[in-house]
């Protein structure tokens, strides 16, 4: 795939069974080294009464990816703070010497945003926006200042959603981001496009991943596993291929548009949702 050898970096990989782990681990596995990054050593947890794993977090993640054969560099980063951001792509450049890929995988953990717009309060509409928006904004202009400045070809991949194409009730303050999201990595790709420097986004559907633990969120605040699992049976059912994504099938996608096969791919909202949405 042309990866060998070239450096990335991915924002929010801590989790053990997210879509930045899966594309950290696919990276690696095509030759490229990581800095991998999160707010916190094993990520975000969306439901807080679910019992915690075992999983080591950034820790195991970047064992992952020397076992592949591969350097890894952890930090633990905010997005939503520009100094933390330079300090973190400073290291990368301190320890590898370029930047050629960044993932933009981070998002606000589902919580108090997930209800209608009437009783949506503004602290909750800017926690989610603040991170899925301005987070991504703040780490891709870092990037792309670098990438410009070494004259280097990158790639910039912003992980979306399908409901970036499509509204939801209950999740205005999502939807709006994703949209947002969307036209950034348009206008982006279009300024971007001159220094060969690619910009887009992929639109998953639904991936069955920690953050939609919630799915099993008692109305008294416990966690209900078979809940859970009923949930993503169903949705998965709905969806024209028969399942829900796995972060896999997002991770594939990422690592192609970070390859040189996708070099005349740029400003593109490509969704992963087994044909759920189509547009």
């Amino acid at each position: 795939m042309g990866l060998t050898g070239k450096v990335a970096m991915v924002t929010g990989c801590a989790g053990e069974r997210g879509i930045g782990r899966a594309i950290a681990r696919r990276l690696a596995a095509a030759g490229v080294d990581l800095m991998l990054t999160d707010v916190a050593p094993t990520g975000t947890r969306g439901v807080p009464t679910k019992p915690a794993s075992a999983w080591g977090g950034l820790d195991a993640l970047a064992a992952e990816v020397r076992s592949a054969g591969r350097q890894a560099l952890t930090a633990l980063l905010d997005i939503r703070s520009a100094p933390q951001i330079a300090g973190v792509m400073d290291r990368v450049l301190q320890a590898f010497g370029r930047l050629d890929i960044l993932v933009n995988n981070a998002a606000a953990a589902p919580g108090a945003d997930r209800v209608p717009v009437v009783e949506l309060t503004e602290e909750a509409w800017d926690a989610v926006l603040d991170v899925n928006l301005k987070g991504t904004f703040l780490c891709a202009q870092a990037a792309a200042r670098r990438m410009l400045r070494a004259q280097i070809p990158g790639r910039i991949i912003n992980i979306g959603s399908d409901s970036g194409r499509v509204g939801t009730a209950r999740q205005a303050a999502y939807c709006t981001s994703k949209f947002g999201l969307i036209g950034f990595t348009q206008s982006l790709a279009l300024e971007l496009a001159p220094a060969g420097i690619t910009v887009n986004t992929i639109c998953p559907g639904a991936v069955d991943t920690e953050r939609v633990d919630y799915f099993g969120r008692r109305e008294d605040g416990s966690y209900d596993p078979e809940q859970r699992a009923e949930r993503v049976r169903r949705l998965g059912a709905e969806a024209p291929l028969g399942r829900l994504a796995s972060p896999a099938d997002v991770a594939e996608l990422a690592a192609f548009l970070a390859s040189d096969a996708a070099g005349y791919l740029t400003g593109q909202a490509i969704s992963v949702n087994g044909g759920t949405v189509m547009r």
